[in-house]
């Protein structure tokens, strides 16, 4: 009696882990022209760039990292032979601060440095949030005051602009506006103080209306669910509302409203002269009031930043699933980090920094339409596999003026292998017949513009006598020719 056929062992099927995402050419070749033209920028400000390795040891990341025997909640953490745990990097900044404490005596001071590549966080993957993604940052380590500050938030505008991003600001606010606001309505426990401050990061989502319930006595979301509030009186939430809403066209404007708000309180002053130094040199650095602008509602990593704040966030709007227009929002952030350089050595050491999530970068213009498309190689066709080594001396030529190129190495025919040019992306195919052979040409096929031409043909008659896109040359002029195509198309 034969045995039944098993189901294969799901363990054997071909699968990956939830948020790691796999990428074909359209985006790695988009992330990694970002990250060219980001780290440019980085560098003409005269940033060094430096690299670390992927693996920290987990107690010099000092982040995500409960009291526990395994320390893997938020990180990948593995023991190694001599039982130390080391987690993968969960961002670039956790090895600068290494990497400075380790190498402090002997680089120059203040440091700066640019770094880019992926990082990896142990958290629960969803729609555009993975485990595995790439940032690009820069951070100025052993540089006090408003200066280096400024200087971060101008560069950040600029590497947003240098990676093609069309329609984006840079929203700034300081941590001592925020604790003088809080102290100024006598919010002194912790519990309540975070509660306001993060009904004040959800303006943009809740309105003011929804931010008024958090700061009182709470709110009951379109699911039923309830968020217990911050318990503040009337007066009190008519205090932070007005703080919430004195972010203005100009940033000059803005730190008006804001002065209004709050006065006779040691560290809101200290907040509003910070950023007015700020305005100062921002303006001395050429960065416009709509490209940066100062937002009292931003709020990053509380027990992380000890200064200035700021997140680059696009401005473009897309449709979700219900024909609802959604901004795409924070593409990155930073501020002032006094504190994580310090911790390995005895002495005060300053920082700030910034990082852009380059792969979240990349999957939002392509939504909004700002990357540019792809463009495969030139192929060569092979129609004739006597005279492939002919196919292959065409492509070097190419290759040789800087054309990519490749030659076709399947074994199919002629209309699979113009399938095959189409669905890589194929600007252009190279091809050479018998006749072509005899003659010494070659027919090159502009597959862009042959496409346009070909949407305005009726018939087939039409098609086959017109040949879009298509032109006979002479060898010698194949390399010109495509290059001319491949301008023109551009």
């Amino acid at each position: 009696m034969m045995a039944k056929n098993k189901k294969p062992n799901p363990k054997s099927l071909a699968r990956k882990p939830r948020g790691f995402p796999d990428k074909r050419e359209d985006v790695l070749k988009a992330e990694l022209d970002m990250i060219h033209r980001v780290s440019s920028v980085y560098r003409l400000w005269g940033f060094e760039g430096i690299e670390t390795g992927a693996f920290e040891y987990a107690d010099a990341l000092g982040k995500f990292l409960p009291d526990q025997d395994r320390p893997n909640a938020g990180v990948f953490a593995i023991q190694d032979d001599d039982e130390q745990w080391m987690s993968l990097r969960y961002d670039l900044t956790a090895p600068l601060a290494r990497f400075a404490a380790e190498n402090w005596d002997t680089l120059p001071k203040p440091f700066r440095r640019y770094a880019y590549g992926p990082v990896w966080r142990n958290e629960k993957p969803g729609p555009g949030r993975f485990r595995e993604f790439m940032q690009c940052d820069a951070d100025t380590v052993g540089a006090k005051g408003p200066a280096a500050d400024a200087e971060m938030i101008a560069m950040m505008a600029e590497a947003l602009k240098a990676a093609g991003a069309q329609r984006f600001n840079v929203r700034v606010n300081t941590r001592d506006l925020m604790s003088g606001l809080l102290d100024s309505i006598d919010a002194r426990d912790e519990e309540t103080r975070l509660t306001i401050l993060r009904a004040l990061d959800k303006l943009d989502r809740l309105g003011l209306s929804g931010v008024a319930d958090l700061l009182g006595e709470g709110r009951e979301d379109e699911s039923g669910d309830y968020t217990k509030g911050a318990g503040l009186d009337a007066e009190r939430v008519k205090r932070v509302l007005a703080f919430a809403e004195s972010g203005k066209s100009s940033r000059g404007e803005t730190l008006e409203a804001l002065a209004a708000v709050v006065s006779g309180n040691e560290a809101y002053d200290r907040g509003i002269t910070e950023l007015r130094e700020i305005d100062g040199l921002l303006s001395a650095m050429g960065t416009p009031d709509g490209v940066v602008v100062f937002d009292p509602t931003i709020v990053r990593g509380l027990e992380y930043y000890t200064g200035p704040v700021f997140e680059g966030e696009l401005l473009d709007e897309i449709l979700d699933e219900k024909g609802r227009a959604v901004r795409i929002g924070s593409v990155g952030g930073g501020g002032r980090y006094d504190g994580l350089v310090s911790r390995f050595r005895n002495e005060e050491i300053p920082a700030t920094g910034f990082s852009l999530g380059i792969s979240r970068l990349a999957a939002a213009m392509s939504l909004t339409g700002e990357l540019d498309a792809l463009s495969g190689p030139v192929v060569v066709l092979v129609l004739d596999r006597e005279h492939v080594a002919d196919s292959h001396v065409l492509a070097h030529q190419l290759r040789a003026a800087g054309i990519r190129s490749e030659v076709y190495m399947g074994s199919s025919g002629m209309r699979p292998q113009m399938k095959y040019a189409d669905r890589r992306g194929a600007p252009a195919v190279v091809i050479v017949g018998e006749d072509e052979r005899q003659k010494g040409t070659v027919t090159i096929k502009d597959l862009i513009v042959g496409a346009q031409k070909a949407k305005a043909i009726k018939d087939n008659t039409e098609w086959r006598e017109s040949r879009p896109g298509q032109v006979e040359v002479s060898r010698d002029e194949m390399v010109q020719t495509i290059k001319s195509m491949l301008e023109a198309d551009n």
